[in-house]
């Protein structure tokens, strides 16, 4: 599997697991399925309410720890210092390891929900630097964080974040956020990479898969890919599971990446930093 080199030097598989639903036993065989196939990055996170499904399919899969790349996040109703520091242990706990490699900031705190959300999100990091020079997370990042979150965290932060992981899709794809982040040195993670299934009706998407002899859901993560974005598609089919991470064998040409860069909004979530809990 290829993999991106980090602003803090860590490298992060290129191709990951993504987990989202996926709980209990289903999870677990989801997990051991992928890692199976290739799979190393696996991502979750406090609110998937399954890090101890994942912890299990782990160590079911019998690979060993440092050859896997882990990935949790921190939910956006428990921000500031101490909360962080406790939501941390817990999902360590849960998910049964010692050190996670990935930990990010979910959503970042907004004038919705707290008095002061930049001092929230400054202090949120401040915990995640320190759980860091600890040794008991090896890079830290955030997602959904839009441009003005990270200048306001810039002004207090010692760390760069070194991902923002952000929706990122054939028909939304932040194409400024993502040219700020990069500016920035941070890197851009995709979340929703197949819009909840909606881009497999776009007619566009179709005939360029059909060019290619490849899936629409191989497209369109090859699409994202050669943004030089990471991608963490979700299934618990185990041939979606192989079909997803099968990605190296063909390269969309100039043309087709524009024509999927040009396409109309398709299957946005309407989910918005600044504007939790109800969307756009």
């Amino acid at each position: 599997m290829k993999k991106v080199i980090l602003n803090d030097g860590n490298k992060i598989p290129l191709v990951g697991f993504g987990t989202y639903k996926a709980k209990e036993q289903e999870g677990i065989e989801a997990i051991t399925t992928a890692i199976s196939k290739g799979y190393s990055l696996i991502d979750t996170a406090a609110k998937y309410e399954n890090e101890e499904a994942i912890g299990k399919g782990i160590k079911a899969s019998g690979v060993l720890r440092e050859e896997i790349y882990i990935t949790t996040k921190l939910w956006r109703e428990n921000l500031g210092f101490e909360s962080t520091k406790t939501e941390f242990e817990n999902s360590l706990r849960r998910l049964n390891l010692d050190y996670i490699d990935l930990y990010l900031i979910h959503w970042p705190a907004n004038a919705k929900n707290y008095d002061n959300w930049q001092k929230t999100n400054a202090d949120t990091w401040r915990a995640m630097e320190e759980l860091q020079a600890e040794g008991k997370i090896k890079s830290i990042g955030v997602s959904n964080f839009f441009r003005e979150h990270l200048e306001a965290l810039f002004e207090t932060a010692n760390v760069i974040p070194a991902i923002n992981q952000i929706e990122f899709h054939p028909g939304y794809w932040q194409q400024e956020l993502v040219e700020y982040c990069k500016s920035k040195n941070i890197v851009v993670e995709s979340w929703s990479p197949l819009a909840r299934g909606k881009v497999f009706g776009n007619e566009v998407l179709q005939a360029i898969a059909k060019k290619y002899n490849k899936s629409v859901s191989q497209v369109c993560l090859r699409w994202i890919i050669q943004h030089d974005v990471i991608v963490i598609p979700k299934s618990t089919s185990p041939n979606r599971i192989e079909e997803n991470i099968n990605l190296f064998d063909f390269e969309l040409n100039a043309v087709d990446m524009e024509y999927i860069n040009n396409l109309p909004e398709i299957g946005f979530s309407g989910e918005m930093p600044n504007n939790w809990p109800d969307k756009v």
